[in-house]
């Protein structure tokens, strides 16, 4: 087509666009020498960035709408099979076809076990090409899922338009591009902006390639600290899992905050360890000068903040496994061994020169055991379980019978919770899957079906996050007062007191099985940490139990305990006390 022509096309575009849906072979007749219909679409698809449209199912375009949109979301099973073939097609052309098995197997499964080493040293990590393909593997599917359960945030309250504006800071190899892809609706206009210096870059470019025509990705091979984002703001700031890797994350997000659209919302997501979490309660809290959180820890009380090592994060189902995951973790090892790569210890440099010696741990794929929570309420080893202790810090929980062998269930219409839900590996449900292989008779495989001890496989949906906004706007709109709640702030006042009280849910049961639920709540105020105890379950406060990681809970004649051993207060949750949703 001849640029005649093709500005023809264009310009029948832009006048039909008042009218009716674009239709290519309407606009064919319009064009002189009459191209075909496929070259006419063609030409609107390359430039849909430009007229502002979108594709519509039938083949027709029309201009992209401003309305929010509203996704069906219905939770995550699986990553899709045409992005596994894709990050496939990248392996065999790296390594050839036997990717999974010999020297190629090895070397990564040894790129995973140095990854997650480095990790938990907090050591720093180069990505050259090979390293961001074993870091594909791994991470591709959870990062996919996760992202699309923060949005659904955003979402259900009408503030994601329909023409989005996207800034992905540290975008990595994909995995919350594709999930905010597949996310919205097909007909949502994306202009789509990563920022991403490493070689993760060339991964993420070739697994953009799947994307759709209404979603415009241009890749920026520059560091979060250098890069000047094009003009205009964004309607999104994305930060996954990248704040902990930064030398100055809080610079960073302030940096990122001048190119928020005023109704914009910026995403942080990070990692559900300890470290991260916390370092990203860290990140929030400075820059609260400038935003408002809309989600998860609302601040309930005007002009608090607050001060305690907040360790928050929300589990979801697990996903089906990967096959290209399940190839790798079952596949042969180089040394003529078949285990031995995941089975021995693997000595990996680190980039000062050092080495150190990576065990592996089946049992623990990357997840979270509840027992890192260090949170005891049935600890005896220093009080007597019939006696409180009357100090003075106030009365010691263990103190108290809490025995929890009349509480029924824990949780499962809300998710799975600490054990039960993927926080330790070698205990998580499996999530009902959809068909993720690509052969006549696909097999749905979960982490507990493996023949292989699952180190290389990663389906655990635990991550922390927060969604940060200018405009003031919150996802529970409330504003406590002394007149409905304590405040935590001012819990030290009302210790062996019973007392009502309005608090974010801000974990799943903390406690192990068998033991009375434990639930991290919070009302933006606190200096140290606060937990909700069911001693007794009753109808009337099973909603602790049942309501979503989030949620806005009035707990009413709840019990106020001090906690020596934790150094946190208990709001102990027995018959008299009623739990309801705000």
């Amino acid at each position: 087509m001849n640029p005649d022509q093709r500005e023809q096309v264009l310009s029948n575009a832009k006048y039909l666009q008042d009218v009716r849906p674009v239709d290519p072979e309407e606009i064919a007749e319009y064009v002189e020498g009459t191209p075909h219909p496929a070259v006419v679409r063609q030409v609107l698809r390359e430039e849909l960035g430009e007229l502002g449209f979108v594709e519509r199912e039938d083949g027709t375009f029309e201009p992209a709408s401003d309305d929010p949109v509203r996704p069906e979301f219905r939770g995550v099973e699986s990553f899709p099979e045409a992005y596994g073939r894709k990050l496939e097609d990248l392996l065999v052309a790296e390594f050839g076809a036997g990717w999974p098995d010999g020297a190629s197997g090895d070397e990564l499964r040894r790129t995973i076990q140095r990854l997650k080493e480095d990790y938990f040293a907090q050591n720093p990590v180069e990505y050259d090409y090979r390293v961001a393909l074993g870091y594909a593997i791994y991470h591709l599917p959870d990062y996919y899922a996760v992202v699309q359960y923060v949005l659904s945030e955003l979402a259900g309250r009408g503030l994601l338009p329909g023409k989005l504006r996207v800034l992905d800071v540290g975008a990595g190899v994909g995995g919350p591009a594709l999930g905010l892809h597949d996310f919205l609706p097909s007909e949502t206009f994306v202009e789509y902006h990563a920022v991403e210096p490493s070689e993760a870059a060339d991964v993420l470019s070739a697994m953009l390639e799947e994307t759709g025509a209404n979603f415009h990705p241009t890749v920026h091979r520059e560091t979060a600290e250098d890069f000047e984002p094009p003009e205009g703001n964004f309607d999104l700031v994305l930060f996954g899992n990248v704040l902990s890797e930064l030398d100055d994350p809080e610079a960073v997000v302030r940096k990122y905050l001048d190119f928020l659209a005023p109704d914009g919302a910026m995403v942080a997501i990070a990692p559900a360890d300890k470290n991260a979490s916390i370092g990203l309660r860290e990140v929030e809290r400075s820059v609260s000068d400038r935003t408002t959180v809309f989600s998860p820890t609302l601040r309930l009380w005007p002009g608090e903040e607050p001060s305690d090592d907040c360790w928050s994060f929300d589990v979801k189902p697990e996903l089906a496994v990967p096959p290209f995951q399940r190839r790798l973790d079952g596949g042969s090892s180089g040394s003529g061994t078949e285990d031995e790569s995941a089975n021995t210890a693997d000595t990996a440099s680190t980039t000062d020169g050092t080495t150190t010696t990576a065990t592996t741990d089946a049992s623990n794929r990357d997840g979270i055991d509840a027992s890192e929570y260090e949170f005891d309420v049935d600890s005896d080893d220093d009080t007597d379980s019939g006696a409180a202790d009357t100090d003075s810090d106030g009365i010691d929980a263990s103190g108290y019978d809490l025995d929890g062998s009349e509480i029924d269930g824990d949780g499962s219409k809300s998710g799975p919770d600490a054990t039960e839900g993927g926080l330790d590996a070698s205990a998580s449900e499996s999530a009902e899957t959809r068909e993720t292989e690509s052969d006549s008779s696909p097999k749905v495989v979960t982490a507990d079906e493996l023949d292989s001890d699952g180190e290389f496989v990663n389906v655990d949906v635990q991550y922390s996050h927060v969604i940060l906004r200018t405009d003031d706007t919150r996802r529970r709109e409330f504003t406590s007062n002394r007149s409905v709640s304590a405040k935590m702030a001012e819990m030290d006042r009302h210790v062996t007191e019973r007392v009502n009280l309005v608090a974010v849910k801000l974990s799943h049961s903390l406690s192990e099985e068998g033991e009375n639920p434990v639930f991290k709540v919070s009302d933006g105020s606190e200096s140290v940490g606060n937990f909700a105890v069911v001693t007794r379950e009753t109808s009337l406060n099973r909603t602790l139990r049942e309501a979503a990681y989030g949620s806005l809970l009035a707990f009413e004649d709840v019990l106020v305990l001090w906690n020596d051993d934790e150094k946190s207060y208990n709001l102990v949750v027995d018959e008299r006390t009623v739990v309801d949703r705000r």
